[in-house]
């Protein structure tokens, strides 16, 4: 089994950890889907990060998909979703924060690097820029409230957890000034005692 993607996105480093936790044996690929396109082209000609190749050649592309694949196989006993429905339903709530998040940092990126100064919207940035606020925001205050539900496995961390210590540190690679640590203290030191684990230490980002 193969997961393709560089570890710069939050999606590909999101994928490897919930691999790693769920104890499902890969090889990573670090293909980049801008300096690589035509090798990354041979494995999905989507070219999307992250791709897993599964052992029997079958190409999976999302991260969400490939970890709902993975829980499959690693089974209920080590799944990283919480098993009672009220704390799965707060779960979900908080991945897909953080998933907005990491949509909304990724927009922001794009923009600003990708586009010419001249043809940048400030209108469309200043829309981006406060669902991704509004994101975090949220995120604070279900941390203040309550930390993440645990795993139903007893992992370290839970899904929830997981993807918004990525989200985080995403965000603070690449968009620092839109957010500020000392505006989310709870996710900033959150995030921080998640990126000691060994499996966050396992697949650190590019920086």
């Amino acid at each position: 089994m193969q997961l393709i993607g560089m570890l710069d996105s939050p999606y590909v480093r999101r994928a490897a950890i919930s691999l790693h936790l769920l104890g499902v044996a890969f090889q990573s690929r670090p293909v980049s889907v801008f300096r690589a396109v035509d090798e990354f082209r041979r494995a999905n000609p989507v070219v999307k990060a992250p791709t897993l190749v599964a052992d029997d050649g079958t190409v999976l592309m999302d991260s969400t998909l490939i970890i709902e694949y993975a829980e499959s196989l690693a089974g209920p006993a080590r799944s990283l979703w919480p098993a009672a429905p009220s704390e799965r339903l707060r779960a979900l709530r908080l991945a897909g924060l953080a998933l907005a998040a990491c949509e909304k940092t990724v927009q922001t990126v794009y923009e600003r690097q990708l586009r010419p100064p001249e043809k940048q919207h400030a209108p469309w940035l200043e829309r981006v820029r406060g669902q991704l606020l509004a994101a975090w925001g949220a995120l604070e205050d279900e941390l203040r409230a309550a930390p993440p539900p645990a795993a139903a496995g007893g992992q370290s961390i839970g899904q929830a957890g997981l993807g918004m210590a990525v989200a985080w540190r995403f965000g603070q690679m690449l968009v620092p000034d839109v957010v500020a640590r000392d505006r989310f203290p709870a996710q900033r030191d959150f995030s921080a005692a998640a990126e000691a684990l060994p499996a966050f230490a396992a697949w650190p980002p590019v920086e």
